[in-house]
This record gives C-alpha cells, structure tokens and sequence, in this order.
C-alpha cells in the first residue's frame, strides 16, 4: 500500500470517528433536553431550582444571620442598658470559640432553605406560569396585585411547612446565650429536632408558626413580587443587560423584602427562643403578646434594632437566590 493510500485511509477514519463521536454527543445531549422536558421534570424544576439557590445562598451569608438572631435576642424585657453592635457581638462570638461559630447552625439553616424556599420559589414560580397563561389567553399582563399575591399565597405556604427546621435554626444560634449548665449543645439540626421533640413534644416544632408564616408573606412580598415587579419595568425602560437587570432588581428587593419583614423576624426569633421558665410559664403567650410586651417594655424602635445588619442578610441572600435561580432557570430551560 503506497503511503498516499495510507494516509487517505486514517484520514477516512479520524473523520468517521470525530463524526460518530460528535453524533454520540449530539445524541446524549438530545436525551438530557428530552428527560428535561418530560412533564415531572418541567413540574419539579421550579423547586429543584428554588432550593439549590436557597442553599448557595445560605451558605455564604449563615454568619450574618447568626449575627443578626443575637442581635434581636440582646437586651430581652429592657429598655435600657448597653446597645450591641454586629461588631460587638461578632467580637463575642469569636472570644468564646473560634470563627467557625459563626456558621453555628448550619444545617439547620440547609434544612430549612431545602424545604422553606424549594418550596416558596416552586410555588411561586408555578403560580406565575399560571398567571402567564392566564394573562396571554386575555391579551393582558401580569399585575403587580397578582405577582403578590402569588409572592404571599407562596410564602404563607412554605413559611408553615419550614417552620421546624426554622426553629432548630434559632435554638442552635441561641444555645450560646445560655449559661454553660443550661446549654443544650446540639450537635446537628437532626439533634435539635429530635431534642425539642422528646422535651416539648411534636406539636412545639410549630412554636412561632404565625409570625413565621406573616414574615414570609412579608419578606416574599417584598422579595418576589418586588423582583418580578422591578425586572420586568427595567426590561422595558431600559437598555441594560440581561445580568444587570436581575442584579438590580434583586437589591431593589432585597431593600423591601427586609423593610417590610424586620418587625415579624424579630417576634419570631423571640418566639422561637424562648422556653418555659422555673414556674412553667412561657415570657410570650402569642405573637400579639409579644409585640405589645416589647413595645412597652423595650421600645417601638426595638423592633427595627440590626436593621442594617437584617438588610446586609437579606438583601444578598436575595439577590444570590434570585440570580443562582434565575441562571438555572435559563439552563433547565
């Protein structure tokens, strides 16, 4: 065989392979868009979605909000006396243990973000396509009315099915205020749970439910309908691009999500922290009783105490929420 010949054959054969090797590769991505568009995945997607972004999201900002629940538990039934400071407390937190404190928690907060916002961002989402579809066949658009109350109905509803890993969340960033023979040193959320289970019974894991459930009505008002809102009047009053549009429709959120939900965090942390004291009794008997408590005793302004260090939480879990969410959104799509 002249080497002529030769070369024209293992030419033939590269391009054989490559064009096998490419139709494999067309063939495996046809499957994957296929299975993705299957009717259960397009269900589930929006959830799925929803809480890989809580989670992301968690994890970079879980210091700010263990700063943020011993700020609100600061100075309880006084109305004077020293004012912490995020600075201050950080300071305290490191001087009893080391940096990894500040991630105390943890996977409580994971356990939340899997439930509470695969949920809230799954219904949501589900209740826009909804309205979407609903506002096609009209020949009309989406009002703000309709974005929020989706933003509410989906809070609500996630905000009561969370509400356990919530409160293990708040008894393991506040077991270090104890005093060390009063401490319960929950090793994991799985601990807590089982912990607060075999000492108050089921029923306790729904302790701070109301307010939980208003608070996220609140934040997702702010949060979701304000984002929803917000992104689609910079699409049509803009020019920007695609990435800055979320991102500043994501801090405009975030700004709202946080003015409006402060008051019900802080009812709710306190709800959720306390325990019966040496009488039985518990310091609040309802969400009211605690927001009439607090005002007389500590002030109106107690209930918007951190609120910078609530809005340096919120506003980029937020904003990691909605653009992690918003990116996976595009590759699922």
């Amino acid at each position: 065989m002249s080497s002529n010949t030769f070369k024209q054959a293992a030419e033939a054969a590269r391009t054989k392979t490559s064009a096998m090797g490419k139709q494999g590769s067309e063939t495996v991505a046809a499957v994957g868009n296929d299975f993705l568009h299957t009717p259960v995945m397009r269900a589930a997607l929006p959830f799925v979605n929803g809480g890989i972004s809580g989670m992301v999201a968690t994890t970079v900002i879980q210091p700010v909000d263990m700063i943020k629940v011993r700020l609100q538990l600061a100075g309880e039934g006084i109305a004077t006396g020293p004012k912490p400071t995020p600075l201050s407390v950080t300071r305290d937190i490191l001087a009893q243990g080391k940096v990894l404190d500040l991630y105390t928690g943890l996977s409580a907060g994971l356990l939340r973000q899997a439930v509470y916002t695969t949920a809230r961002l799954g219904f949501f989402d589900t209740f826009m396509k909804s309205l979407a579809q609903r506002a096609k066949d009209k020949g009309s658009q989406i009002s703000f009315v309709e974005r929020a109350s989706a933003g509410l109905a989906a809070g609500g509803i996630a905000a009561f099915i969370g509400n356990p890993a919530d409160l293990a969340l708040i008894r393991m960033q506040s077991d270090g205020l104890k005093p060390l023979a009063e401490r319960k040193n929950y090793k994991s959320v799985v601990d807590a749970l089982s912990s607060i289970v075999k000492s108050e019974g089921v029923t306790a894991l729904w302790a701070g439910a109301a307010p939980t459930v208003v608070r996220a009505m609140a934040l997702n008002l702010g949060q979701l309908a304000f984002f929803s809102e917000a992104k689609a009047q910079l699409k049509t009053r803009t020019t920007w691009s695609a990435k800055s549009q979320t991102l500043t429709a994501s801090a405009i959120a975030g700004f709202f999500a946080s003015f409006l939900s402060l008051p019900f965090d802080f009812v709710k942390t306190r709800l959720q922290k306390q325990q019966r004291g040496p009488d039985g009794k518990l310091p609040y008997k309802s969400m009211t009783d605690c927001f009439v408590k607090v005002a007389k005793q500590e002030g109106l302004t107690r209930f918007y105490r951190g609120f910078g260090t609530y809005y340096v939480r919120i506003a980029p879990h937020a904003m990691v929420t909605l653009i992690v969410v918003d990116y996976l959104g595009w590759l699922t799509k």
